[in-house]
Parts: structure tokens; C-alpha cells; sequence
């Protein structure tokens, strides 16, 4: 599984780099905190991907917590045909800690 860094994602959004970000988290972990990806929580991904079917072809980066739930989504998506995916490490709790302290983690 290919993975990004929170410094590698915080150099694409300052450059705008065209890419699509996917937070998998839940909805409330999500009203605490976000960095303006598309909100689709785990749970939902399987009856929901006909929603981001059309971003296949585009870097897709997906985020969570710390990992753990945006890598399953990632090896999801890939087995539905996703193949520039990649998993954001450390989620939004490294984002928290490395880029953004003022970022809250739920």
C-alpha cells in the first residue's frame, strides 16, 4: 500500500496539486475536524463508492484518524479499480501534531 505523509499532503494543498482527498472517518470525528476532503465514513465506502467512481483516474488520498480505517479503505479501492490511491499516515492526529497543533483530534 502506497502511502503519503502529512507534509507530502500539506505540500499538495499549498501548490495546489489536483488530487482528491477522502476522509473516512465518522460524522462527528468529522465536524471536530477536517481538511476539506469529501466526507465518507468507512462504513458507508462499499454502498457509496459509485460517489467518487468518477475520480478512478485521479491521485486519491485517504485519511482517517491515525491510518488504520483510511488503510482499509485504500485496499477497498483498489480492488474496485483504484490505482493512484494512497494512505495518509498518521491521519489527521500527525496533522494535528506536525502541521496544524490548533487542529483538535476527536
Amino acid at each position: 500500500m502506497k502511502e503519503i505523509t502529512v507534509q507530502e499532503l500539506k505540500e499538495k494543498k499549498e501548490s495546489g496539486h489536483d488530487f482528491f482527498l477522502l476522509d473516512v472517518r465518522e460524522g462527528f470525528e468529522y465536524m471536530v475536524s477536517n481538511l476539506d476532503g469529501e466526507h465518507i465514513p468507512l462504513g458507508d465506502l462499499q454502498s457509496r463508492v459509485d460517489e467518487i467512481k468518477n475520480h478512478k483516474d485521479s491521485e486519491v488520498v485517504v485519511m482517517c484518524r491515525s491510518g488504520g480505517r483510511s488503510g482499509k479503505a485504500v485496499e477497498f479501492l483498489e480492488k474496485e479499480g483504484f490505482s493512484n490511491i494512497y494512505n495518509l499516515k498518521g491521519g489527521i492526529t500527525a496533522w494535528s501534531k506536525e502541521i496544524d497543533t490548533s487542529i483538535p483530534v476527536a
